[in-house]
């Protein structure tokens, strides 16, 4: 298999470029220095030349409230731009969403019934994007993925927020009242590959079934030497849990024993 895969130094795109070599795929990082994503001849010119069987669009800009032009182009134009690509070119795509495109007024656990209706900053145009997908390239994948556990305490990860709140406010608290969409990052790089030869569609990844972020606070403070002082809060109230029975993901009691 040979594979684009965009953001590839990310958090998840990293790890997943890592995953793929490992299965004896070719994969191509796509360098926006080399490659800008506001010229489309350039982006077209690059894919004709790599011939991938699939691109995996892991790109964005991932600040909530980041609402400028870059982001905007980033998280909106350019999914567009290569799904209409994609789709002219006969490359299989699979463009990574968020449980965000949810906002927090909506209840969860979702469903593959339940509408997206986040209308600012990340998700909002998450949202936006992921219908501009579909409608330039009915044959996408779209996986909306939970807020990913990494074992390290860098990067977009929670490991990393858990140790960053440690080390700025000598604490973590955590809202026993919020049950947030969220999966271990090596579970989703193996499921990633899968879904972009499942049938085109919107998938939804997470692996918190039933457990609070306090709970999970708390297993992951046992599993890296309770190196966080976490405080248990009943602020903010939220569902953002995601069920999807076509993703076969583990349970994250199954990955964190420490869970209640």
């Amino acid at each position: 298999m040979r594979a684009i895969v965009t953001g590839a130094t990310g958090t998840i795109g990293s790890r997943l470029c890592e995953h793929l070599r490992h299965q004896g795929a070719t994969v191509v990082p796509w360098d926006r220095r080399q490659v800008p994503i506001d010229d489309y001849g350039a982006m077209e010119r690059f894919v004709r030349e790599v011939a991938p069987d699939v691109l995996f669009h892991l790109g964005a800009v991932s600040q909530p409230s980041d609402w400028s032009p870059a982001a905007w182009g980033s998280n909106y134009e350019w999914a567009s731009e290569l799904a209409w690509l994609t789709r002219t070119l006969g490359v299989r795509f699979l463009f990574a969403s968020t449980s965000m495109v949810f906002s927090g007024a909506a209840p969860g656990p979702f469903t593959r019934d339940s509408r997206p209706d986040a209308s600012e900053g990340y998700g909002g145009a998450k949202r936006q994007a992921e219908e501009r997908v579909l409608s330039q390239n009915p044959q996408a994948r779209v996986v909306r993925l939970g807020w990913q556990i990494g074992e390290q305490p860098t990067g977009n990860n929670m490991v990393a927020f858990l140790e960053a709140r440690m080390r700025e406010e000598g604490r973590v608290e955590a809202s026993t009242r919020w049950y947030p969409a969220c999966v271990m990052l090596e579970d989703t790089v193996r499921v990633l590959p899968a879904l972009a030869w499942a049938e085109p569609g919107v998938f939804m990844l997470d692996a918190n079934e039933r457990w609070s972020f306090h709970d999970i606070a708390l297993a992951l403070n046992a599993r890296h030497g309770g190196r966080w002082h976490v405080v248990a809060t009943e602020h903010p109230v939220l569902d953002q849990r995601m069920r999807d029975d076509r993703v076969a993901v583990a349970s994250l009691k199954q990955r964190l024993p420490g869970l209640p």
